[in-house]
């Protein structure tokens, strides 16, 4: 045997083992598999770990949105017309939410951190200045304290005689920064002398700048990566109180910021959100992509906020039992000290429609309105959220506010995501690698074959050609 022959074989046997071994592996998802235990095995709040330095600091700016609805005819309103409201907005502040006093509890299984908030007014992002900009909107001190003593004659005539010597009506004008932030309400302050323990200021974040309000103890995936950061317990509790139902009470899911590694379609997510004071769902919507990086979209449907007609397991959330609003709206008084506040999505989106058509003002839609999650399923990392909300108060459907709240991923952290990915990807197609160079080495194998084949047949005519030239000659 020749070494050209020799040659030719050694590329048919090499080339045939490599289709072996390459479809074998792929069959197998040999690679695969060790792509998806090596990110199992990452993706948990262990020290060290590629996640824990991000889950602790994010480095991703979150920016909160507060909207206003400016409430036009006050009077009108009071002599039984329809509100009509305006928005204004945006007035746009950074959010900082580092996790602090982090500690690790069940060998490691778990992990204690308190997820304190910090917000910095951005001016370039908002309409206007919030300390000059005022608002006509409900005077929800006074809404709250005739709520609370409605049922007693003694105790409303005695509200009714503070209001009128406040000067506190159903509505109030002020700055858009102590609605937010807090001012001395003057009938809170006269409660607050008889009442010590009624506190005597009120705004929509008042005490929530810095505060160490959400104390969590958090799963970190080390026994399970399907557990990775769901909440085993919110501020001490490992299910709530205020709702119906045992199920209403549950503490599922992650806060919203972090999910498990390898996500699928046809998941459903559980979020806990303590605007909400309850737990809720997200289901898959769409594939998109943010700065080159692919992403599941998450969104609530509108059975998590569906009347008990139309979703039964909603029935727990009327309190007390049998209690319940319509479609689109949560009442979440048992949480507010009993304030009559009701949570929606914007301008009532997913609502029933006679939510939107009470109030004179209101333009539901999608792209406006959605709360949704951009996750990247490989890893679980969101790229990109946004979460929107409306707080009501209940006074014949007028509205109170809007607050929307967005994060998309930084330059710096979408790089390190894309080559995570991009290695991840090469692992797992590795086998579609060794296929490939398989087929081509059989492609060179064939061509030498042919080749070889045509020389073995060309030499006998060559040789009868010249035995037929050395006859002639003789």
């Amino acid at each position: 045997m020749t070494r050209r022959s020799c040659a030719i074989y050694a590329t048919g046997i090499v080339c045939a083992h490599l289709l072996i071994v390459g479809i074998a592996l792929l069959v197998a998802q040999v690679f695969q598999t060790l792509v998806q235990n090596r990110l199992k095995k990452e993706i948990t709040l262990t020290e060290g770990s590629r996640v824990f330095d991000t889950w602790k600091n994010p480095p991703p700016p979150v920016y909160m949105q507060y909207f206003f609805f400016n409430v036009s005819n006050p009077d009108e309103f009071m002599a039984g017309k329809k509100a009509v409201v305006t928005q204004v907005g945006p007035y746009t502040y950074r959010e900082y939410r580092p996790r602090e006093n982090v500690t690790f509890m069940e060998n490691g299984s778990m992990v204690s951190a308190f997820s304190p908030k910090t917000f910095v007014f951005r001016p370039d992002l908002s309409v206007g200045d919030p300390e000059v900009d005022v608002v006509t909107t409900v005077n929800i001190p006074a809404v709250a304290v005739m709520n609370k003593v409605k049922d007693s004659f003694w105790m409303s005539t005695l509200v009714s005689g503070m209001m009128r010597t406040t000067k506190a009506g159903i509505f109030m004008t002020r700055p858009v920064h102590e609605i937010l932030w807090g001012f001395k309400d003057p009938l809170l302050s006269k409660i607050h002398k008889m009442k010590p323990e009624i506190e005597e200021y009120f705004g929509l974040m008042y005490m929530k700048n810095g505060s160490l309000d959400d104390h969590f103890v958090l799963h970190t995936g080390e026994k399970d990566y399907m557990d990775y950061t769901k909440i085993f317990s919110w501020n001490g509790k490992s299910e709530l109180k205020w709702w119906t139902s045992n199920q209403s009470n549950m503490i599922n899911g992650t806060d919203g910021s972090t999910f498990h590694p390898l996500l699928k379609r046809d998941e459903r997510l559980y979020i806990f959100s303590s605007d909400l004071c309850r737990s809720i769902h997200v289901s898959f919507v769409k594939d998109v992509e943010v700065k080159g990086i692919p992403a599941y979209r998450f969104a609530p449907p509108r059975d998590v906020l569906a009347s008990p007609e139309e979703n039964p397991a909603n029935a727990g959330f009327c309190v007390p039992a049998g209690n319940c609003l319509g479609t689109g709206v949560i009442k979440v008084s048992v949480c507010r000290k009993d304030a009559p506040v009701v949570i929606s999505f914007p301008h009532f989106y997913l609502a029933d429609k006679k939510y939107a058509e009470g109030v004179d003002g209101m333009s539901p839609n999608q792209e406006d309105h959605q709360t949704y999650l951009d996750l990247n399923p490989k890893t679980g990392i969101p790229v990109r959220a946004s979460k929107r909300a409306q707080i009501n108060i209940i006074l014949n459907k007028i509205v109170s506010g809007c607050t929307f709240q967005t994060v998309v991923i930084d330059n710096a952290s979408a790089a390190k995501l894309r080559k995570l990915l991009l290695i991840s990807m090469l692992m797992s197609n590795f086998p579609l690698l060794i296929i490939a160079i398989g087929a081509i080495m059989l492609l060179i194998f064939i061509v030498l074959m042919v080749r070889a084949r045509r020389k073995k047949v060309s030499l006998p005519n060559r040789s009868k050609i010249f035995a037929q030239t050395i006859l002639e000659g003789v």
